[in-house]
């Protein structure tokens, strides 16, 4: 499973302007409708707000992976935000976070949601790929960073 899969371009915001967890929520998941029109933005935020209040989806070093699943949604669809002020979402860090990487599942695809996480973290566990991100100009140079680093992380990963 590659980025390139379920995250298209269009669905990248380069300068997120909410200021505090509902505001962006609601910006990413306006971008994911702005790409596809078929998605419930309401529904998307209730369901990630709920997914909050288990627990912050924040990881620390400044990232945060909200996530849901959604009963009639046919695919993993993702969206990319950049906040260059960061945003309090509490955190595990207790540190502001600037790179979001939200991302949708179907209901019953615990496997693929799972691996598609797991891919999610390990790449933005790199400090040379956040510093990246957060210096990059444009959507297509953030699309470029986020699939060129994981071509090379499954190579170093078929590799070892």
């Amino acid at each position: 499973m590659k980025v390139a899969d379920f995250l298209d371009p269009r669905a990248i915001v380069t300068d997120l302007c909410g200021g505090n967890k509902k505001e962006v929520l609601e910006e990413l998941c306006r971008a994911l409708v702005a790409w596809d029109p078929e998605l419930d933005q309401d529904r998307m935020v209730g369901i990630l707000l709920d997914r909050e209040r288990l627990g912050s989806t924040g990881v620390g070093e400044g990232v945060a992976i909200p996530h849901g699943k959604m009963a009639d949604l046919g695919r993993l669809v993702a969206c990319f935000g950049r906040s260059a002020k960061g945003v309090e979402f509490e955190a595990v860090d207790k540190k502001p976070v600037h790179l979001f990487f939200l991302l949708f599942a179907p209901e019953n695809s615990a496997g693929v949601h799972l691996k598609a996480l797991a891919k999610i973290s390990r790449l933005l566990k790199r400090p040379s790929l956040r510093e990246a991100l957060l210096s990059a100009e444009g959507r297509d140079a953030l699309f470029a960073i986020l699939t060129r680093e994981d071509d090379e992380n499954a190579v170093r990963f078929a590799g070892s």
